[in-house]
């Protein structure tokens, strides 16, 4: 495929809830095309873009794939990305690259959760948008109540621009209401299409869609739509597709398509009227730099990418994949990553089809391209000759779901290291963090199917196996009264023995940390051992003394005690101190301490009395409440952490995967009595068991 003009490039994002048909809608187009033999099916392993392994196991789609679709003269780049909340970053990512999101909607189950989640990510990115109403032939199909839920979900400048020719057993085609023509594509092996009159019987139907069509369409001229307003004239044929694509690309009217993928019918016309209709990347090519300016796509100036998702590819190594913004990039090219200001080589220019890659000569502003093996890049760069080009990349979802992850054999636990920091790379909706204080891996994913994804990763790239292990939440200890204590420690071994005698105070210093206080008088313990007991107390204080949890928040003062001349040492008197502080520690009334955490949980109206009642029952106190300008309902929360570590899963299935939330931990209070006793209970039986 030689590399097509900017004109001729369509860059459209697949997006909507999985299930829908995202995936077969690429396949189909593809087959029409004539780029591909067959068919591709996601059901039965032998889809040409969902080739990954865990893909084909899960049937749905993970990570983004290209399928670049040739149209006459036209280049079709389709994104096929990710239905599920788990890899929304990915496809939120991808849909950057693009100038048009095409929504998938399931003719019978109508729009879902992640539709309209996107579909105000797609607003909030100025996208153009278009809905391709799928499985119209589906038993209990229904076009005009499809379309009725549209309506109510998205507003009124929705528009279809085919309708169905039947619907369930019966459908058979679509009508074309912009040419007002009906239209049969016959799986016969020929990929051509029948154009005829509309049938009598849908005359009415057709006529209605063509006069909303234009009332839409007609506002992308204010003199027309003055006239048009007036009655003086409705619109012309040649006025109506010369205002099309300003109207979609104004955002002024979202076309509706019908069809069904699995037997080919609505694929072709809307393969035309994308390369008619659709704005190619010129038009509609905005980026926002860093600096805060706008920047458009232009085949004249400087060699520039942006590069908007990476993947380390077990076979090929690292692929990237570039949104071309300007001039035209070649082979052998250098350009600056304006992160690192380091020079990258291209060494080749990859077209991709799902795993299939084709070398390049070229490819023009515009147009998407895949680069290997580019040494210190990832999502988000941005590549010039400059240097001085600078994409804003969006900010992704935080991801609020941590596990912590161990290799089931020691030995392997740096190939698990290896192996997750190649992942965050690929995934940037992925931490991994390493807690020096609970000695974990913790990885905070967006939910479930990212963990179980990266673990069979793991395994199948590497043939390291991990499990999943709780993440041991940040208590702490402290106490709650004054205690004094002596702590003595006096080894006699024939030689030079060991002796240290000191007496402790502790007090209650809540909010203010340790502090370690020196009321000696008279030399009764010299001043060069006092180090050595304040270092004894915050050894003590490190292990915890009723669950193995740090302590914090202490005054101790050490205010009497004695020495030996011979036997007085630095390890005497530490040994001291923690004897000291364990016994005055006993008498202080030691409680646990339980993080809080912060938590802002935006639903719906219809879930938040559900979402209030589940709060309740974690021992939350609601704070308040408030609206956002989605009208949705944000509940301001203070509750446990432990309590919510996971609530990610939690809040989907209450809220049907509608809800998020953030958080953020602030501050401890006193653990709950049987809160404590179950924590000490489980210290306990591991030091019995010797762990």
């Amino acid at each position: 495929m030689a590399a097509p003009a900017t004109e001729h490039v369509r860059n459209i994002v697949l997006v909507g809830q999985d299930g829908a048909g995202k995936t077969s809608l690429a396949e189909a187009m593809l087959h029409v095309s004539g780029r591909t033999p067959r068919m591709g099916t996601t059901h039965d392993g032998k889809s040409y873009l969902d080739y990954d392994e865990e893909e084909i196991r899960r049937k749905f789609t993970i990570g983004t794939s290209i399928a670049p679709v040739p149209y006459k003269d036209y280049k079709i780049n389709l994104l096929d990305t990710s239905g599920h909340p788990d890899f929304v970053g990915d496809t939120l990512a991808c849909m950057q690259a693009a100038e048009m999101a095409l929504f998938v909607v399931d003719a019978v189950a109508g729009p879902q959760v992640m539709t309209t989640k996107l579909w105000r990510e797609a607003e909030d990115m100025r996208l153009s948008r278009a809905v391709f109403i799928n499985h119209i032939d589906r038993e209990n199909a229904d076009f005009d109540t499809a379309m009725a839920l549209l309506h109510a979900r998205f507003g009124s400048r929705l528009g279809p621009v085919t309708i169905p020719i039947g619907v369930d057993a019966d459908f058979k085609g679509v009508i074309d209401v912009i040419r007002m023509k009906a239209r049969y594509f016959d799986q016969d092996g020929t990929t051509d299409e029948r154009v005829e009159d509309i049938p009598s019987e849908y005359a009415d139907a057709a006529s209605a869609a063509r006069d909303k069509l234009c009332d839409l369409v007609a506002e992308a001229d204010d003199e027309l739509m003055m006239k048009y307003l007036d009655g003086e004239e409705q619109l012309t044929q040649e006025e109506l597709e010369r205002l099309l694509d300003q109207a979609i690309a104004q955002e002024l009217f979202i076309p509706v398509f019908v069809g069904s993928t699995i037997i080919e019918q609505g694929v072709k016309g809307l393969m035309e009227d994308i390369c008619t209709y659709f704005p190619h990347p010129r038009h509609h090519g905005r980026f926002r730099l860093a600096n805060g300016e706008e920047t458009f796509v232009d085949e004249e100036g400087e060699p520039a990418a942006f590069v908007f998702k990476t993947v380390s590819d077990p076979f090929v190594g690292r692929l990237s994949f570039l949104k071309v913004i300007s001039g035209v990039l070649e082979p052998g090219m250098e350009l600056i990553n304006a992160r690192t200001r380091k020079k990258d080589r291209l060494g080749h220019l990859y077209v991709m089809m799902g795993k299939e890659t084709t070398d390049v000569k070229s490819a023009k502003a515009g147009d998407i391209i895949v680069v290997p093996k580019l040494s210190d890049t990832r999502a988000g760069d941005t590549l010039s000759k400059s240097g001085d080009v600078a994409i804003d990349p969006l900010p992704l979802p935080v991801p609020q779901y941590p596990v912590a992850i161990e290799a089931v054999n020691k030995k392997d636990e740096d190939k698990l290291g290896t192996f997750l920091a190649r992942a965050i790379e690929n995934d940037p909706t992925l931490r991994v963090s390493r807690s020096e204080e609970t000695h974990q891996t913790v990885v905070t994913a967006m939910g479930e199917a990212q963990v179980e994804t990266l673990l069979a990763r793991l395994k199948e790239q590497t043939g390291v196996e991990a499990r999943l292990v709780p993440v041991r939440v940040p208590y702490r200890e402290t106490i709650c009264k004054v205690a004094e204590a002596q702590g003595r420690h006096k080894k006699q071994t024939g030689g030079a023995g060991q002796f240290g005698d000191c007496w402790l105070r502790l007090e209650p210093n809540r909010g203010e940390g340790y502090e370690f206080i020196d009321e000696i008088v008279g030399g009764k313990i010299p001043r060069g051992f006092l180090p050595a007991i304040d270092k004894g107390v915050q050894d003590a204080m490190a292990e915890g003394f009723l669950a193995g949890y740090p302590m914090v928040d202490i005054k101790v003062a050490v205010y009497d005690g004695s020495y030996h001349a011979v036997d007085s040492n630095e390890m005497a008197f530490k040994t001291a101190a923690r004897i000291g502080f364990r016994a005055a520690c006993e008498k202080a009334n030691p409680i646990l301490l339980e993080p809080m955490a912060n938590l802002d949980v935006t639903v719906g109206e219809e879930y938040a009395g559900a979402v209030m009642g589940d709060i309740s029952t974690r021992r939350g106190r609601i704070v308040g409440t408030d609206s956002n300008d989605a009208g949705e309902t944000v509940i301001m929360v203070r509750v446990p952490y432990a309590e919510v570590v996971s609530y990610t899963k939690d809040l989907r299935a209450i809220t049907r995967g509608s809800g998020s939330y953030t958080i953020e931990l602030e501050g401890y209070e006193p653990a709950p009595a049987d809160v404590t006793k179950k924590l000490v209970e489980a210290y306990q039986a591991a030091r019995a068991a010797g762990n």
